[in-house]
């Protein structure tokens, strides 16, 4: 029995170690001066899979555990890191045109149990109240401890018109509360725009698609040029369109534009080198990012090349020139991430804008999807990302040039961070912490309750409902009053 046990194990060495030399991992390895194959710890790959083979409680598939292992190698890497099964895999690439199903959340992973990053506006979790922070402990009745973040998400998705219970612990609520969802087809308006006031302008980016860039120039062309987008809709008697015109007030100059990245959690780098280069000259650097191989070496500049991906017309040569120039107030907060991050720190960077709210989310890592067949493949980290001033965005985010609270009473929700999540790449830019020096808390559950929670019976704060460019959004009120404040000092 041994001896047959150590012949499968050798045979099995050779079959990894004969897809690992097909997949060029010798090469890579041999680079870094280091041994082609660690033969040894393949040997106890090899040990560890026969013995599941010939003794776990029930049989299992070859391509189950080879599966099982790739994904665990992927998930302990970082946050980010995953292996994309067939169902993944899809979803990932109908995700970046805009419409998917489930329940419009973005998640992450923190001590086991699945924690939203943020919620997507206009979305079955948006409207049934799942909050950024919220920590995920069951789905229906199956506890989410010991599931990797791909199973949980499977379970979330589901058909059109299903319903799924959420139980999850909110900081400052005594139990957990349970929430029922119905799934639905998400379609995500990535771009919206509208008038706060005469001369002031807001355009919002929910997330960034393919679509973004051309969405982007289409809202900007309609708030520089209002009179434009409701020619349609004038009368066409010519006595009538006459008196209309006597009565009607000439559009006012836009004199100031609000950009709102806040709980976007990102999407396509194309799409964001497309929306920064609206806002900056041509030629300009917008990110650049640094890796292990030679292609993670790059610069992404505000040029036709690095955004139109495809695309044979510049979308955006017909932007109006003052685009360039126009006071511009950026929005973020803890759920501005990756894509929404590098907008706005190069327009930090490049003092195009002033950016305001409270620190985002800090996922400054480059995902690079490298399919393993026409149904499956690894998102794989390889890269981080740097503003044009080199800052490293990775776990540290985008610092506002102006630190504007959620509410006027100053108590920003909680949010989860890059920093908070398990295993997360570190910040090569920044200084360890000094000796004796504490890392900042992260929030725990135990036996279903958040740490610090207050008892049954205390009185827990509750959020007060919250949509964005509202009467009550009070981050916008204070990017209003600065850009008026910009108009009285140019003056």
């Amino acid at each position: 029995m041994r001896s047959k046990f150590e012949k499968a194990g050798l045979v099995f060495i050779g079959l990894v170690a004969g897809i690992l030399v097909s997949l060029n991992f010798s090469a890579s390895a041999q680079k870094d001066g280091q041994t082609p194959l660690p033969v040894e710890e393949l040997r106890s790959f090899a040990d560890v899979f026969n013995a599941i083979k010939q003794g776990y409680v029930e049989p299992i598939e070859d391509k189950k555990l080879i599966t099982h292992a790739i994904s665990g190698m992927l998930s302990n890497l970082d946050p980010h890191s995953a292996y994309l099964d067939a169902d993944a895999f899809k979803d990932l690439q109908v995700s970046t045109q805009g419409e998917f199903g489930g329940l419009g959340i973005e998640v992450g992973m923190e001590d086991g149990f699945v924690k939203v990053v943020a919620p997507i506006e206009d979305t079955p979790a948006h409207r049934a109240g799942i909050k950024a922070g919220d920590l995920i402990i069951k789905l229906d009745e199956t506890p989410v401890k010991g599931m990797t973040l791909n199973d949980a998400v499977k379970r979330m998705r589901g058909k059109v018109k299903t319903s799924i219970k959420l139980t999850v612990v909110r900081k400052g609520e005594a139990q957990p509360l349970e929430i029922v969802i119905v799934r639905d087809k998400i379609k995500v308006q990535s771009v919206k725009s509208k008038m706060i006031e005469p001369g002031y302008g807001y355009l919002r980016i929910t997330q960034f698609q393919e679509e973004t860039v051309a969405d982007v120039a289409r809202h900007l062309d309609k708030l520089f040029h209002p009179a434009a987008d409701t020619k349609a809709d004038k009368p066409k008697d010519k006595a009538a369109a006459k008196t209309d015109a006597k009565a009607e007030t000439a559009p006012e100059e836009l004199k100031g534009l609000v950009l709102d990245l806040r709980n976007d959690p990102g999407g396509l780098l194309h799409s964001a080198i497309g929306v920064s280069a609206a806002f900056l000259p041509p030629k300009t650097l917008v990110v650049s990012t640094d890796g292990r191989t030679e292609d993670a070496k790059r610069k992404y500049i505000a040029s036709t090349e690095d955004y139109l991906r495809g695309q044979k017309d510049d979308l955006l040569k017909n932007l109006p020139p003052a685009v360039k120039t126009i006071p511009l107030v950026v929005l973020v907060n803890g759920g501005s991430a990756s894509a929404s991050e590098i907008v706005a720190g190069a327009l930090q960077d490049h003092k195009r804008a002033i950016v305001m709210g409270t620190q985002t989310f800090g996922k400054g890592s480059v995902p690079t999807i490298l399919p393993l067949s026409n149904s499956t493949a690894i998102k794989l980290t390889t890269a981080r990302y740097y503003t044009p001033n080199g800052r490293s965005i990775q776990a540290k985010g985008i610092v506002p040039d102006v630190a504007v609270e959620e509410t006027a009473n100053g108590d920003t929700r909680e949010r989860i961070r890059e920093a908070d999540l398990d295993r997360h790449l570190d910040n090569d830019k920044e200084q360890p912490p000094a000796a004796g020096e504490k890392p900042a808390a992260k929030p725990h559950v135990k036996n279903g309750k958040a740490k610090g929670a207050k008892d049954e019976g205390e009185d827990a704060p509750k959020a007060a409902p919250f949509e964005f460019a509202t009467k009550n959004d009070y981050q916008l009120g204070q990017a209003m009053n600065l850009l008026k404040a910009w108009q009285i000092i140019k003056k």
